[in-house]
This record gives C-alpha cells, structure tokens and sequence, in this order.
C-alpha cells in the first residue's frame, strides 16, 4: 500500500509522526533501565552499578556500528530498512522482557544500540526526503519531537509503570507498542530507493565535504557540554540544597526541551545559523548563572528552563546542517553525527566525573560554558557551508 500524496507545502504529519514515534521508542529502549535500577538489579541477581551498564552498552553498540552499517546498507531500499530497524526493538525488547539471566540482556541491549544506530541514521534524512526543499527543517523536527517527549513524559511514565507492574512488563509493552509501530510505518512511511553504486561517495570523501567537519564539532562539543552537566544534575543541583526535587528539576528541563523544539521547527528552514548561534549563547548563559548564582534556587530553575529550550532543538538543527551539507550522502553523515553524539554522551559523564573527582561541583558550569564559546566560535567561522546565513526567500 502506498501512502496518499501530499502537497508540496504540507507536511506528511502523519508518516512524519510514525518516525517521532520510533524515535520515541529507541530513547525509552535506552533510558528505562536507569529508571528501573532497583527492580531489574533484583530481577537480574546482579548490583544496581552492573544495571547501570545496560544503558553503556546501548549506547556502545549505537557508537561502534552506526558509520559501518549505514555505508553497507546505503544501496537498500529505505522502508525495509527502516522496518527492519524499528523491528529489531520489538524482538530486543521482547528478550529483556523475558529473560532472567544478565548476560542475555546484556547481549541483547548491545544489540538494541545498533538497531538505534542504524534508525538514527536513518531518519533525519528520510523525513527530508519526504517533503518540498523548503520544508526540510521542519519536517526533521517533527521526525525529532520524539526524543524530547521520551526524556520529559515517556522515561517518567516507563518507570511508574515498571514500579507498578514489574519491569519486564514495562518492557514487553514496549514491544507490544513497537509492533504496533511497524504497521502503522508500513501504512503511513513512503518507500524511497537506495543509492545506486555510482552515487556513493566513501567515508573519507563525505567527512571532508563542505561543512560536515564543522557541524560533527559543534555536535560534539554542544552534546558534550550538555551531558556533562545532566549527567551530573543532582551534585549540580544540590549546592542549593535541592536534591530532594530533583525531579521537578527535570521537569522543568523537560518542558522547556519540548518548547525548544517547537520553536526550531517554526524557524528552522529560514533562520538555522541564527538558532543555532542563539541556542548555543543561551546554553553558555545558563552554564553561566550556574556557575555564578548555582546556590540559588529560583536562579538554577530559570538557568535550567534556558538550558532546556537551547537544547530541545539540538538534534533537529545538527542533523538539518548535516542533511543540508551533506546532500545525497546525508544517510552517512547522519551516522557521523551518531557516533559523534554517543561519544559525546560517553565523554560527558568522564569528564564530568574528572571534575567532581576533584570535589567541587562549581567547576561544572564553567567547564561547559568554555566547551560551548569554542562551539560558538566555530559555528560563526562556518558562514560558507555548514552553518550559512538564512537563505532569501
């Protein structure tokens, strides 16, 4: 079956909405077990810090395999491929939710990392194949919207219910969920044709295109910031003695996040360098408060909700430079910007954790405001390609 045509200047909400919700499915894959600790700690016979591992893991197998799987599949059809990726949580997923035995999930949670590789390679660039030229920005940002409502309401909701019910139902919904998913992409999400071998450029050939080595930077220096800082939240938070609503914190984080990414997607076609030199100055501002006023609570609420907003829109402006810079090759290039964010994700919690290791929490902000002035700095340079002034209309 294909799905009905759409107007050149209307969106395909509702393929552009079956790709949210798989992007929403392999954020809640990831994340659920840091929510889960006490219950899958004793489901497992394992301590909560071995747990802890399955959300490495994930990101392990995203951050080894992303840039090979993507080059190997590039000549594939996009909806198998596609299908194949967002499958392959149903049958991960479906093995958590039964399994008793560590080793197991902990195969089968590397194993859900490449499966999210392979999709967040995938769906920047086919939401932009999806829509008129001019609607690219906005369509990744719907593609996008997934992932901010996973962190504000699906890990949140996904934890209750696994407090509630037991963490391996919560899990064998996701699958539930997953198949669900898979159908409603085949009804809603267009074929596309894979590259023919005459179009494909090699690894080296896309990294040194015009603009792609600016916008893998600024990616990794923006996602590192950020998750130096979320990933140390509670010590952060703490020195104004608001530890114990550290989860209104993240609610706060969330909503502004959600925010974030409505605004990129109004402005994004017209405006990307503007939101992304005034997302990356309100981030350092924030980083900033933080750091001068990080004993104050109204302060760190305000400094939190800025934080929130500047990084709501992150993926969807970073893989529309991508996309944009890119062209044909935006498959690979988002594969970079993958492994670049899993390493970021990686690097943030041991950098973060050399600087609390030194037992002062206020060199935090600090350490990420400096990150993010090198990341202005390189974004202003990238005027030619990368990060080009808004196009006339």
């Amino acid at each position: 079956m294909t799905p009905p045509a759409t107007s050149p200047d209307r969106l395909p909400i509702a393929g552009l909405l079956a790709l949210a919700s798989a992007a929403f499915i392999t954020i809640l894959t990831e994340a659920l077990p840091a929510g889960l600790l006490p219950q899958m700690s004793a489901g497992l016979n394992v301590s909560e810090a071995l747990v802890g591992q399955l959300v490495t893991i994930y990101a392990l197998g995203s951050l080894l395999t992303a840039i090979p799987l993507t080059a190997m599949t590039r000549r594939l059809p996009r909806r198998p491929l596609l299908l194949t990726a967002v499958g392959g949580f149903a049958a991960v997923n479906s093995i958590t939710a039964f399994s008793t035995d560590y080793t197991v999930t902990l195969v089968a949670r590397f194993v859900a990392g490449i499966f999210a590789g392979l999709l967040w390679a995938l769906l920047a660039g086919y939401a932009s194949r999806m829509v008129a030229p001019h609607l690219k920005g906005r369509a990744i940002a719907v593609a996008m919207v997934g992932a901010p409502l996973a962190l504000s309401l699906g890990i949140p909701a996904g934890t209750f219910l696994g407090q509630a019910v037991g963490w391996q139902y919560a899990f064998a919904i996701m699958t539930a969920l997953t198949v669900l998913l898979c159908i409603w992409t085949r009804l809603q999400v267009p074929n596309f044709p894979g590259q023919r071998a005459s179009q494909q450029l090699g690894l080296r050939a896309v990294f040194v295109l015009p603009g792609v080595r600016p916008v893998l930077f600024v990616t990794l220096t923006f996602v590192l910031a950020h998750n130096m800082l979320y990933t140390y939240i509670v010590p952060l938070v703490g020195r104004a003695g608001m530890t114990a609503v550290v989860d209104r914190v993240l609610l706060v984080f969330g909503i502004a996040a959600v925010f974030g990414i409505w605004i990129t997607g109004v402005l994004i076609d017209r405006w990307l360098r503007a939101i992304v030199l005034t997302s990356t100055a309100v981030f350092g501002l924030a980083a900033v408060v933080l750091g001068l006023w990080g004993d104050m609570p109204a302060l760190v609420y305000a400094a939190i909700a800025a934080w929130g907003v500047s990084f709501g829109g992150a993926g969807t402006f970073f893989q529309t430079a991508s996309v944009n810079a890119a062209g044909d090759a935006a498959d690979v290039a988002q594969s970079m910007i993958v492994t670049v964010w899993n390493a970021a994700i990686a690097g943030g919690g041991i950098a973060g954790g050399m600087l609390l290791a030194g037992g002062n929490t206020a060199w935090l902000p600090w350490a990420v405001a400096a990150l993010l002035a090198v990341a202005g700095g390189v974004t202003w340079q990238a005027r030619a390609s990368g990060f080009p002034p808004a196009r006339s209309t």
